[in-house]
């Protein structure tokens, strides 16, 4: 089975193949748990958002556009479901020395208008270009073999595409097309 696509295996796993899903778990199980953990989620919690992102695929497995780019797509599940987490989990208790320190209403502005920024940028850069970019930024601790797994990329790839695509990103930024 290791020797099979990520496409195959999501289409096999899609027909019900037990091994298929086997193999897509085995695949990417580190790289979800190591997503999760980079956010600093507990073990339970990290196990949580892996079961969850599992689920999110058995939940749209056959809608997937691109079943070769299902280890992209766990990846920014696994990413979203630990910001989810970490949300629910400030609403239960306050994170304490995280974060600037915010000293007026015009810090917060700010960071809203750069935020909407970046996130318009992000919409208007090729995916590849935003399943990478978002990779390093919601887990900056994956190494460059397990986004290279999670984007099915060779590994000595993954510094030069992402210096290509932060200069698209910063081109769309400055408001050059």
């Amino acid at each position: 089975m290791e020797d099979q696509s990520t496409g195959e295996l999501v289409r096999r796993a899609g027909q019900g193949d037990a091994e298929a899903w086997r193999a897509l778990v085995g695949r990417y199980s580190r790289l979800l748990c190591a997503i999760a953990r980079s956010y600093g989620l507990s073990g339970a919690d990290a196990d949580d958002v892996m079961q969850t992102t599992w689920l999110r695929l058995v939940e749209r497995l056959t809608l997937l556009r691109d079943p070769a780019r299902a280890g992209a797509w766990l990846a920014v599940t696994a990413r979203r479901e630990s910001m989810a987490t970490l949300r629910r989990l400030g609403r239960e208790r306050p994170l304490k020395g995280t974060g600037p320190s915010v000293t007026g209403p015009h810090h917060v502005v700010f960071g809203r208008d750069l935020a909407a920024s970046v996130g318009a940028a992000l919409e208007t850069i090729p995916p590849r270009c935003r399943d990478l970019l978002e990779l390093f930024a919601a887990s900056p601790r994956l190494s460059y073999a397990e986004i290279s797994a999670a984007l099915e990329m060779p590994v000595g790839s993954v510094g030069p595409t992402r210096a290509r695509c932060l200069t698209h990103l910063r081109r769309r930024l400055d408001g050059h097309t």
